[in-house]
């Protein structure tokens, strides 16, 4: 068990607690994440917020843990089983491209960076929720996809990393280095078609 679902428990303003951290980092960052102004913006005393959260570090945890989760069950729900490869990959690529270029991945990104030598955790739990549980399930679409004869695939966990990698074309680049901060529409879409039809020449049947 981990040490956030050890220690946080749930209750009847765990999600008002919760949305507010979340406006709170994305502001001003971890480091400049107070407490009393966690509090404040949810609404909730600091007495009530230490009952769920006796820790920052695990209050950032969930919040980064909690958005991820959302994104994958955003991506499951639109995700017909029964379509083919191209079909499926255009909605997971049109899923993980804008969550990648949103302000809540750059920021999150960048406060995993920032706090990597004090706090790696931080890092390990992001990285756990976010890439290494797309991929899982990535990887758990590409076996059956493979199975049923869709995709020629000898190594699933490689080709999941790939295709996360090729969501990451050109304009994610520039938003992490903080050369551009939004990106028009058809750009997006650019990128998300590409990333499927360069998977799909690799490992297309």
């Amino acid at each position: 068990m981990s040490e956030t679902a050890t220690l946080v428990r749930k209750g009847r303003k765990f999600d008002q607690v919760l949305a507010g951290a979340r406006e709170v980092f994305m502001a001003d960052g971890y480091e400049g994440a107070s407490v009393d102004d966690i509090a404040r913006v949810a609404g909730v005393s600091k007495a009530t917020l230490y009952s769920y959260f006796p820790d920052k570090r695990l209050l950032f945890i969930e919040v980064a843990t909690t958005e991820c989760q959302h994104l994958a069950s955003r991506t499951l729900d639109l995700i017909e089983v029964d379509a083919g490869p191209r079909a499926v990959l255009m909605t997971a690529a049109g899923q993980i491209v804008p969550f990648l270029l949103s302000d809540f991945a750059q920021q999150v990104f960048r406060i995993c960076l920032a706090e990597s030598d004090r706090f790696p955790e931080l890092g390990r739990a992001f990285y756990a929720a976010g890439p290494e549980n797309g991929r899982r399930r990535l990887e758990e679409y590409m076996s059956c996809a493979v199975k049923r004869g869709e995709l020629q695939i000898d190594d699933v966990t490689l080709a999941a990393e790939q295709f996360t990698e090729l969501c990451k074309a050109r304009l994610w680049t520039q938003a992490i280095f903080g050369i551009r901060r939004s990106f028009a529409q058809d750009e997006v879409e650019l990128v998300v078609r590409e990333a499927v039809e360069t998977f799909l020449a690799r490992y297309g049947v």
